[in-house]
């Protein structure tokens, strides 16, 4: 039993993100500004809307690379 171990972690680690990611994205559909934001394409048919936030998408991959190298950085030492 215990060379499932591994795997049952995994998957509770894996089950535990996707919830988290979900929640941000379900936040993130509730913010009027991000709409607003400069460089979002929008495209809207009858009963289709499709908001693409290329700019903020393009900053927040920024900030997270900081984030996350500065983070890096400390564990390593």
């Amino acid at each position: 039993m215990e060379g499932l171990a591994w795997l049952g972690k995994l998957l509770v680690f894996g089950g535990l993100t996707m919830a988290a990611v979900g929640a941000l994205l379900w936040l993130a559909a509730r913010l009027p500004w991000l709409e607003q934001f400069p460089g979002t394409l929008r495209i809207e048919r009858p009963g289709f809307t499709c908001v693409i936030p290329i700019l903020a998408s393009i900053i927040l991959s920024v900030v997270l690379t900081v984030i996350l190298n500065v983070i890096a950085r400390f564990l390593n030492r």
